[in-house]
């Protein structure tokens, strides 16, 4: 039987983590798609990432696979730089472990929102 943790182990060793300093720097250069996968409660009390998609990891299948015609969100593309983050991380690993399982193949979790923040990371509301 697995636990929640052996399923946040095996995200975070499929899915790479980037610092949060060295996101802020990719989100500079234009670089990448910024995912922010809280659901819409949690990104109203704090705000989230400039520019960022919003899009709760329990949409992600839906949302990432282009067979699902009416959810596909074409910011989905399996060779796009995917940049993940949630509040603490861990819902960011397991939303990036099931885009590499969908075929996604260059997929970061940055982490955390507050981490963002106190990197100086560009927000809004």
């Amino acid at each position: 039987m697995k636990t929640a943790q052996d399923y946040l182990d095996a995200a975070n060793a499929d899915v790479p983590k980037m610092d949060s300093k060295e996101a802020v720097a990719k989100h500079a250069s234009g670089q990448g798609v910024f995912i922010d996968v809280r659901d819409s409660s949690s990104i109203s009390e704090s705000g989230t990432i400039k520019g960022a998609h919003r899009i709760p990891r329990g949409m992600i299948e839906f949302r990432a696979d282009p067979a699902v015609e009416a959810m596909y969100n074409p910011v989905f593309q399996k060779d796009a730089e995917i940049y993940l983050i949630c509040g603490a991380g861990g819902q960011a690993a397991l939303a990036g472990k099931t885009l590499k399982d969908m075929g996604y193949s260059n997929v970061t979790n940055i982490g955390g929102f507050s981490d963002w923040k106190e990197a100086g990371g560009p927000t809004e509301a």
